[in-house]
């Protein structure tokens, strides 16, 4: 279930979860989940015995995510407000998030309303960069990230910046599909900012696997490789 304004998942979550899947989660795994949404990806961890924390900045999204929580009867820590904040001084061994990422006119990013869950300034990184800066903090040695965005973003910048950052970082899934009814609706200025060729119709995702150097055997000794 989602209340209303809560972004439902959609071809770009499913990704993920694929991902999400190829990851060797166990009973003392730390998870967080950054824009938890309706808390489906928390609760597929949660559901493999992970310990998981939701954050995101929507509390109609706390709510649905609690409840969720709820109707299946799983654990699940969810938190309102910023992830920086919410996890300061904590480290998890996996961290997956699908962030706001797409293009938007404007350098505001919207403080309200269900465009929060996609709208990421103008060329889709305001969140996505952020993410990419705070990774090793919050991973613990052998930790991994996990994230999907749109090839409009540019997935070459997100390797450089997580690599920047001293990740092991790879793109390990793709996907194609139609655009959706938000970029259609901003076509024109996609095509002004040279973000997408006149009458394109398919958007390319990317799932990014990005992993911090360490002792795999930390990682095991919590649940689960991470290998």
């Amino acid at each position: 279930m989602a209340l209303s304004g809560v972004y439902r998942p959609q071809a770009d979550t499913g990704l993920l979860a694929e991902a999400l899947a190829h990851e060797d989660i166990g009973p003392h795994t730390e998870v967080l989940e950054i824009g938890t949404g309706t808390g489906m990806l928390a609760l597929n961890a949660a559901s493999r015995g992970a310990r998981v924390t939701a954050v995101d900045v929507s509390r109609a999204a706390v709510t649905t995510a609690r409840l969720n929580a709820w109707r299946h009867r799983l654990p699940l820590r969810v938190l309102h407000g910023d992830f920086e904040a919410r996890a300061a001084g904590r480290r998890f061994d996996l961290v997956v998030t699908n962030p706001p990422y797409v293009p938007a006119p404007g350098d505001r990013l919207p403080s309200r309303g269900p465009e929060r869950a996609w709208d990421a300034g103008p060329d889709g990184r305001r969140v996505l960069d952020r993410i990419c800066a705070g990774a090793p903090s919050l991973l613990h040695p052998g930790g991994v990230l996990l994230l999907v965005h749109s090839g409009l973003c540019g997935a070459d910048e997100t390797l450089s910046r997580l690599t920047g950052a001293g990740l092991a970082a790879e793109v390990t899934a793709t996907a194609s599909v139609p655009w959706g009814p938000v970029l259609r609706s901003r076509r024109s200025w996609l095509e002004r900012q040279g973000l997408a060729a006149e009458g394109e119709q398919w958007e390319e995702l990317v799932v990014v696997r990005a992993r911090r150097p360490g002792d795999d055997a930390t990682a095991r000794a919590r649940g689960g490789t991470m290998a």
